[in-house]
């Protein structure tokens, strides 16, 4: 792929991203959902509908690895910080139960729901070879998903992050993404284990030894770096590369052991200090370019990632399905869960409202599952659209209860 081709596709790209991010921002949605359906935009349902010969030229196959490439680097930055992030928010107190049973009760609904519809997409959706079971595991997990940075998001702009409703859907999705993503990883590590119960146990215990290790061995040589070289919680650009180089290590075990990148680099996050000045100086220093220039180019591979013949036939009634899935799984659960907790119902459908908020982890969780050849073009593009709508309808939601419930949704009321 030529330089020139290059720099036209990321211009192309960033121009897209940015543009549908600030259109969306305009009603009231987060940027990276606009930027999500700039990659839609992109690809072949609406660029490729449109003008296939101009998107030929713009993304010929030989081009797509090259930016593939720089997209996973993009995405292993992200899930890095994401799991530097990771943490019982503080003063939860008493609420950290809570937070548990909503996180459970709003995974494990979701997840019930989609093993029982599995049997209907799995003979027309499944890509050839893939057995029943990785096939319905995965489409339970990806409808279990709720993105922990756009919830936080969402609670910052309603300057809800400090209420009971806040910190209990903030605790309840860190819940989720951890055990989603372990989920994922055994998931991922059962289609990719091809000499069948050896070679999945041979993923699974080298997957024990990695976390293992950095938990026991890493991370208290992490903290004391850290205390010794950044006690201002500011790492030096010495000490910055050490932690790239050590999340880069972590991100290459884990694709040698046949699992994707985003899992190591997500364990080294969570292996650092709960330090929200360290937090703050790798946000600052990180995502300026992992989230404005490489994760729009994640977006936009997974936009050429869909399927134009995605909703022909019965297509459509199938969306409907998912849609309609994701959403009862995640609201009822999230809300049972609240309300067995002692929660009121305005509070408690509150909560399950924002654990349906998706966004950006679902699509970095379908598209290991493209990866790994779980799922099809069509189911991808499915789930995609279940992510955009689901986390674009949680604001509008939120200010339904709001506008119903006599005292503002996001006023602390006692216990």
């Amino acid at each position: 792929m030529s330089l020139t081709l290059l720099f036209l596709q990321l211009t192309v790209i960033l121009v897209t991203a940015r543009t549908c991010g600030l259109v969306l921002r305009a009603f009231g949605q987060p940027m990276v959902i606009g930027e999500m359906a700039a990659g839609i935009l992109l690809g072949p349902v609406v660029f490729g509908a449109l003008f296939p010969q101009w998107h030929q030229q713009l993304f010929p196959l030989a081009s797509l690895p090259g930016l593939s490439s720089l997209a996973t680097v993009g995405v292993v930055l992200f899930m890095f910080i994401v799991g530097a992030e990771l943490r019982a928010p503080s003063g939860m107190g008493a609420q950290f139960r809570a937070a548990g049973w909503v996180g459970v009760s709003s995974m494990v609904l979701p997840m019930v729901l989609g093993l029982a519809i599995a049997p209907v997409f799995h003979p027309a959706l499944a890509p050839q070879g893939v057995e029943f079971w990785p096939f319905a595991l995965f489409l339970g997990v990806a409808l279990s998903i709720t993105a922990f940075p756009v919830l936080a998001r969402i609670l910052k702009d309603r300057n809800m992050t400090r209420t009971r409703i806040g910190q209990l859907s903030l605790g309840a999705a860190g819940v989720v993404d951890a055990l989603a993503w372990i989920l994922l990883a055994l998931v991922v590590a059962l289609a990719s284990a091809g000499a069948g119960l050896q070679g999945f146990m041979r993923i699974a215990i080298g997957l024990v030894v990695l976390v293992t290790v950095v938990f026991l061995a890493v991370k208290p040589m992490l903290a004391w770096l850290l205390r010794t070289h950044a006690p201002d919680g500011v790492p030096s650009p010495m000490m910055l590369a050490v932690l790239l180089i050590g999340m880069f290590v972590c991100a290459m075990l884990t694709e040698w052991l046949h699992l994707h990148a985003v899992f190591g680099a997500f364990l080294f996050g969570v292996a650092l200090p709960r330090d929200d000045r360290l937090l703050h100086a790798l946000a600052e220093r990180i995502e300026p370019l992992s989230i404005v220039v490489l994760m729009p180019i994640f977006f936009a591979l997974a936009g050429l990632g869909t399927s134009a013949g995605a909703f022909a036939n019965s297509g459509l009634g199938m969306l409907a399905l998912i849609l309609l899935v994701a959403s009862v799984g995640k609201i009822v659960g999230g809300a049972a869960g609240a309300r067995m907790c002692g929660y009121g119902w305005r509070e408690s459908l509150a909560t399950g409202s924002l654990m349906n908020s998706r966004g950006l982890m679902e699509l970095i969780v379908i598209k290991v599952g493209l990866d790994a050849g779980l799922i099809g073009a069509e189911l991808f593009t499915m789930l995609l659209v279940m992510a955009l709508v689901t986390t674009a309808a949680t604001g509008p939601l939120l200010s339904l209860i709001a506008r119903k419930s006599p005292k503002p949704i996001d006023r602390p009321t006692s216990a």
